[in-house]
Protein backbone atom coordinates (compact mmCIF):
# COMPACT_ATOMS: atom_id res chain seq x y z
CA UNK A 1 0.00 0.00 0.00
CA UNK A 2 2.61 2.12 1.44
CA UNK A 3 4.33 1.57 -2.32
CA UNK A 4 1.59 2.54 -4.12
CA UNK A 5 1.16 5.79 -2.28
CA UNK A 6 4.86 6.75 -2.89
CA UNK A 7 4.60 5.16 -6.80
CA UNK A 8 1.90 7.71 -6.88
CA UNK A 9 3.17 10.76 -5.14
CA UNK A 10 6.46 9.80 -7.33
CA UNK A 11 4.34 10.33 -10.58
CA UNK A 12 2.67 13.82 -9.56
CA UNK A 13 6.09 15.17 -8.86
CA UNK A 14 6.80 13.87 -12.15
CA UNK A 15 3.78 15.53 -13.89
CA UNK A 16 4.25 18.61 -11.96
CA UNK A 17 8.08 19.08 -13.15
CA UNK A 18 6.74 18.57 -16.86
CA UNK A 19 3.62 21.11 -16.07
CA UNK A 20 6.00 23.77 -14.35
CA UNK A 21 8.73 23.27 -17.12
CA UNK A 22 5.94 23.92 -19.75
CA UNK A 23 4.61 26.40 -18.45
CA UNK A 24 8.05 28.20 -17.54
CA UNK A 25 8.65 27.64 -21.58
CA UNK A 26 4.81 28.94 -22.44
CA UNK A 27 6.02 32.21 -19.89
CA UNK A 28 8.76 32.76 -21.84
CA UNK A 29 7.84 32.79 -24.88
CA UNK A 30 4.99 35.03 -23.97
CA UNK A 31 7.64 37.60 -22.41
CA UNK A 32 9.53 37.06 -25.44
CA UNK A 33 7.03 37.82 -27.68
CA UNK A 34 5.37 40.94 -25.88
CA UNK A 35 9.32 42.83 -25.75
CA UNK A 36 9.38 42.00 -29.71
CA UNK A 37 6.14 43.54 -30.44
CA UNK A 38 6.99 46.31 -28.09
CA UNK A 39 9.93 47.16 -29.96
CA UNK A 40 8.50 46.64 -33.38
CA UNK A 41 5.46 49.09 -32.24
CA UNK A 42 7.81 51.52 -30.57
CA UNK A 43 10.26 52.03 -33.93
CA UNK A 44 6.86 52.00 -35.72
CA UNK A 45 5.25 54.92 -34.16
CA UNK A 46 8.84 56.39 -34.08
CA UNK A 47 8.68 56.47 -37.54
CA UNK A 48 4.94 57.93 -38.36
CA UNK A 49 5.49 60.35 -35.73
CA UNK A 50 8.60 61.67 -37.38
CA UNK A 51 7.33 60.99 -41.21
CA UNK A 52 4.41 63.17 -39.80
CA UNK A 53 7.01 66.00 -38.86
CA UNK A 54 7.64 66.35 -42.14
CA UNK A 55 4.90 65.73 -43.60
CA UNK A 56 3.77 69.13 -41.19
CA UNK A 57 7.41 70.71 -41.99
CA UNK A 58 6.36 70.17 -46.19
CA UNK A 59 2.89 72.24 -45.51
CA UNK A 60 4.22 74.48 -43.74
CA UNK A 61 6.80 75.41 -46.51
CA UNK A 62 4.69 75.20 -49.06
CA UNK A 63 2.52 77.59 -47.03
CA UNK A 64 5.54 80.19 -46.67
CA UNK A 65 5.94 79.81 -50.34
CA UNK A 66 1.95 80.50 -51.30
CA UNK A 67 2.14 83.81 -48.59
CA UNK A 68 5.54 85.01 -49.79
CA UNK A 69 3.91 84.94 -53.49
CA UNK A 70 1.42 86.06 -52.37
CA UNK A 71 2.71 89.08 -50.42
CA UNK A 72 5.23 89.88 -53.37
CA UNK A 73 2.11 90.13 -55.40
CA UNK A 74 0.41 92.81 -53.85
CA UNK A 75 3.28 94.83 -52.72
CA UNK A 76 3.66 94.52 -57.13
CA UNK A 77 -0.40 95.74 -57.53
CA UNK A 78 -1.07 98.82 -57.99
CA UNK A 79 -4.22 100.55 -55.80
CA UNK A 80 -6.42 100.10 -58.92
CA UNK A 81 -5.64 96.55 -58.91
CA UNK A 82 -6.08 96.10 -55.34
CA UNK A 83 -9.75 96.86 -55.44
CA UNK A 84 -10.54 95.21 -58.30
CA UNK A 85 -8.96 91.94 -56.55
CA UNK A 86 -11.35 92.82 -53.23
CA UNK A 87 -14.62 92.74 -55.78
CA UNK A 88 -13.84 90.10 -58.74
CA UNK A 89 -11.69 86.97 -56.98
CA UNK A 90 -11.80 86.33 -61.27
CA UNK A 91 -9.71 90.12 -61.96
CA UNK A 92 -7.67 88.96 -58.90
CA UNK A 93 -6.12 86.27 -61.13
CA UNK A 94 -5.52 88.39 -63.72
CA UNK A 95 -4.14 91.15 -62.32
CA UNK A 96 -1.76 88.78 -60.20
CA UNK A 97 -0.42 87.77 -63.73
CA UNK A 98 -0.05 91.60 -64.71
CA UNK A 99 1.81 92.10 -61.60
CA UNK A 100 4.21 88.63 -62.26
CA UNK A 101 4.86 90.67 -65.51
CA UNK A 102 5.80 93.58 -64.15
CA UNK A 103 7.76 92.05 -61.85
CA UNK A 104 9.64 90.43 -64.43
CA UNK A 105 9.87 93.41 -66.05
CA UNK A 106 11.86 95.38 -63.15
CA UNK A 107 14.07 92.69 -62.45
CA UNK A 108 14.90 92.46 -65.89
CA UNK A 109 15.35 96.00 -66.12
CA UNK A 110 17.74 95.70 -63.07
CA UNK A 111 20.26 92.87 -64.79
CA UNK A 112 20.36 95.21 -67.64
CA UNK A 113 21.35 98.16 -65.44
CA UNK A 114 23.91 95.79 -63.65
CA UNK A 115 25.15 94.59 -66.89
CA UNK A 116 25.69 98.07 -68.52
CA UNK A 117 27.25 98.65 -65.07
CA UNK A 118 29.92 95.71 -65.50
CA UNK A 119 30.37 96.40 -69.07
CA UNK A 120 31.08 99.93 -68.80
CA UNK A 121 33.56 98.75 -65.62
CA UNK A 122 34.92 96.26 -68.30
CA UNK A 123 35.53 98.77 -70.91
CA UNK A 124 37.26 101.41 -68.88
CA UNK A 125 39.44 98.88 -67.00
CA UNK A 126 40.22 97.61 -71.12
CA UNK A 127 40.85 101.60 -71.40
CA UNK A 128 43.20 102.20 -68.55
CA UNK A 129 45.24 98.35 -69.44
CA UNK A 130 45.61 99.62 -72.99
CA UNK A 131 46.92 102.82 -72.07
CA UNK A 132 49.31 101.07 -69.73
CA UNK A 133 50.21 98.79 -72.23
CA UNK A 134 50.76 101.79 -74.69
CA UNK A 135 52.91 104.05 -72.01
CA UNK A 136 54.80 100.72 -71.20
CA UNK A 137 55.61 100.03 -75.33
CA UNK A 138 56.44 103.51 -75.58
CA UNK A 139 58.90 103.45 -72.71
CA UNK A 140 60.30 100.21 -73.90
CA UNK A 141 60.76 101.48 -77.62
CA UNK A 142 62.26 104.85 -75.98
CA UNK A 143 64.62 102.92 -74.30
CA UNK A 144 65.41 100.47 -77.07
CA UNK A 145 65.80 103.38 -79.59
CA UNK A 146 69.45 104.42 -79.26
CA UNK A 147 70.73 100.77 -78.70
CA UNK A 148 68.92 99.87 -82.14
CA UNK A 149 70.36 102.73 -83.91
CA UNK A 150 73.78 102.56 -82.26
CA UNK A 151 73.54 98.62 -83.65
CA UNK A 152 72.57 99.61 -87.00
CA UNK A 153 75.48 102.09 -87.49
CA UNK A 154 77.47 99.74 -86.37
CA UNK A 155 76.36 97.31 -88.88
CA UNK A 156 76.20 100.16 -92.06
CA UNK A 157 79.45 101.12 -90.93
CA UNK A 158 82.26 100.28 -93.71
CA UNK A 159 85.20 99.82 -93.77
CA UNK A 160 87.70 102.81 -94.32
CA UNK A 161 90.26 101.43 -96.83
CA UNK A 162 93.68 103.25 -97.20
CA UNK A 163 96.73 102.42 -99.54
CA UNK A 164 98.81 99.65 -98.23
CA UNK A 165 101.86 101.15 -99.83
CA UNK A 166 103.25 104.36 -101.12
CA UNK A 167 104.16 104.25 -104.36
CA UNK A 168 103.05 104.65 -108.12
CA UNK A 169 100.01 102.57 -109.40
CA UNK A 170 101.19 101.41 -112.84
CA UNK A 171 98.41 98.75 -113.99
CA UNK A 172 94.42 99.94 -113.09
CA UNK A 173 91.56 97.79 -112.72
CA UNK A 174 90.00 96.27 -115.65
CA UNK A 175 87.13 93.97 -114.92
CA UNK A 176 85.19 94.26 -117.92
CA UNK A 177 88.06 95.68 -120.14
CA UNK A 178 91.06 94.25 -121.31
CA UNK A 179 94.68 95.51 -120.28
CA UNK A 180 98.03 94.52 -122.21
CA UNK A 181 100.17 91.89 -120.04
CA UNK A 182 103.78 92.06 -120.79
CA UNK A 183 104.47 88.76 -118.97
CA UNK A 184 101.89 87.03 -120.86
CA UNK A 185 102.54 88.85 -124.24
CA UNK A 186 98.20 89.20 -124.55
CA UNK A 187 95.10 91.49 -123.43
CA UNK A 188 93.84 90.21 -119.61
CA UNK A 189 91.47 91.59 -117.60
CA UNK A 190 93.02 92.89 -113.97
CA UNK A 191 91.41 92.54 -111.04
CA UNK A 192 93.08 94.49 -108.81
CA UNK A 193 95.91 97.80 -108.92
CA UNK A 194 99.08 96.74 -109.30
CA UNK A 195 101.12 99.76 -106.89
CA UNK A 196 105.05 100.18 -107.89
CA UNK A 197 107.49 100.00 -104.86
CA UNK A 198 110.74 98.39 -104.65
CA UNK A 199 111.12 95.01 -103.01
CA UNK A 200 111.13 94.60 -99.00
CA UNK A 201 109.14 97.54 -98.85
CA UNK A 202 106.80 97.15 -96.00
CA UNK A 203 103.20 96.26 -96.67
CA UNK A 204 100.42 97.49 -94.21
CA UNK A 205 96.65 96.52 -94.06
CA UNK A 206 94.61 98.96 -95.68
CA UNK A 207 91.62 98.43 -92.60
CA UNK A 208 90.73 97.02 -89.76
CA UNK A 209 89.88 93.31 -90.11
CA UNK A 210 91.12 89.69 -89.45
CA UNK A 211 93.52 87.23 -91.63
CA UNK A 212 91.66 84.79 -93.37
CA UNK A 213 94.40 83.30 -95.05
CA UNK A 214 98.01 83.22 -96.13
CA UNK A 215 98.81 80.91 -98.97
CA UNK A 216 101.38 80.85 -102.32
CA UNK A 217 99.19 81.48 -105.17
CA UNK A 218 100.22 79.65 -108.84
CA UNK A 219 98.98 83.05 -110.97
CA UNK A 220 100.02 85.70 -108.11
CA UNK A 221 102.50 84.60 -105.84
CA UNK A 222 102.61 84.38 -101.84
CA UNK A 223 98.92 86.08 -101.46
CA UNK A 224 97.76 87.76 -97.74
CA UNK A 225 93.65 87.51 -97.70
CA UNK A 226 92.11 89.65 -95.25
CA UNK A 227 88.43 90.10 -93.88
CA UNK A 228 86.60 93.26 -93.15
CA UNK A 229 83.33 94.03 -91.73
CA UNK A 230 79.87 93.93 -94.36
CA UNK A 231 81.50 91.04 -96.35
CA UNK A 232 84.36 92.99 -97.89
CA UNK A 233 88.15 91.34 -98.04
CA UNK A 234 91.72 92.64 -99.11
CA UNK A 235 94.03 90.80 -100.70
CA UNK A 236 97.96 91.60 -101.04
CA UNK A 237 99.55 89.59 -103.37
CA UNK A 238 103.27 89.32 -104.93
CA UNK A 239 104.69 89.58 -101.48
CA UNK A 240 108.19 88.47 -100.85
CA UNK A 241 107.90 87.80 -97.36
CA UNK A 242 104.60 87.67 -94.90
CA UNK A 243 105.87 86.10 -91.77
CA UNK A 244 104.68 89.45 -90.07
CA UNK A 245 101.05 87.92 -89.64
CA UNK A 246 99.26 84.44 -88.65
CA UNK A 247 96.16 83.11 -89.91
CA UNK A 248 93.26 84.06 -87.52
CA UNK A 249 94.95 87.53 -86.13
CA UNK A 250 92.99 90.84 -86.14
CA UNK A 251 94.37 93.50 -87.64
CA UNK A 252 94.39 97.22 -86.80
CA UNK A 253 94.47 99.87 -90.08
CA UNK A 254 98.24 100.61 -90.64
CA UNK A 255 99.98 97.08 -89.32
CA UNK A 256 102.19 95.91 -91.26
CA UNK A 257 101.39 92.68 -93.01
CA UNK A 258 104.60 91.59 -95.16
CA UNK A 259 107.39 93.32 -97.99
CA UNK A 260 107.15 93.53 -101.42
CA UNK A 261 108.28 91.28 -103.81
CA UNK A 262 108.09 89.30 -107.16
CA UNK A 263 106.66 86.27 -106.67
CA UNK A 264 103.34 86.79 -109.15
CA UNK A 265 104.36 84.31 -111.97
CA UNK A 266 101.22 86.54 -114.23
CA UNK A 267 103.17 89.75 -113.52
CA UNK A 268 106.79 88.51 -113.16
CA UNK A 269 107.70 90.64 -115.92
CA UNK A 270 106.74 93.94 -114.96
CA UNK A 271 108.41 95.85 -111.99
CA UNK A 272 108.54 94.91 -108.09
CA UNK A 273 105.22 95.98 -107.07
CA UNK A 274 102.27 95.21 -104.72
CA UNK A 275 99.06 93.60 -106.45
CA UNK A 276 96.06 94.87 -104.16
CA UNK A 277 92.43 93.88 -104.56
CA UNK A 278 89.24 94.96 -102.47
CA UNK A 279 86.06 93.03 -103.06
CA UNK A 280 83.02 92.56 -101.07
CA UNK A 281 80.90 89.33 -101.08
CA UNK A 282 83.55 87.92 -103.71
CA UNK A 283 82.96 90.50 -105.94
CA UNK A 284 86.23 92.61 -106.88
CA UNK A 285 85.45 95.90 -106.76
CA UNK A 286 87.65 99.35 -107.98
CA UNK A 287 90.24 100.08 -105.11
CA UNK A 288 90.76 103.08 -106.25
CA UNK A 289 87.16 104.23 -105.68
CA UNK A 290 87.28 102.68 -102.07
CA UNK A 291 91.24 104.09 -100.72
CA UNK A 292 90.94 107.34 -98.64
CA UNK A 293 93.27 109.68 -99.89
Amino acid sequence: MRRENRRKMEGMSVDFKKISYIAGSILSVAVIAFVVTFFVYGNQLNKNTQLAQKESKVIDYYNAMENSETTSSSIGKTINEIETNQTNEISETNSTDDTNTTKYAVNTSRVEEVTETSNQDIVETNTESDTDKNSTETDEKEENTPNDNKSKEEQIKDPEFTMPVKGEIVTEFAKDQLVYSNTLGEWVTHKGIDIKAEKTTIVKASAEGTVKSIKNDPRYGLTVVVEHTNGYTSVYSNLLTAEFVTVGEKLKSGQTIGTVGNTATFEIADEAHLHFEIAKDGENLDPELYIKK
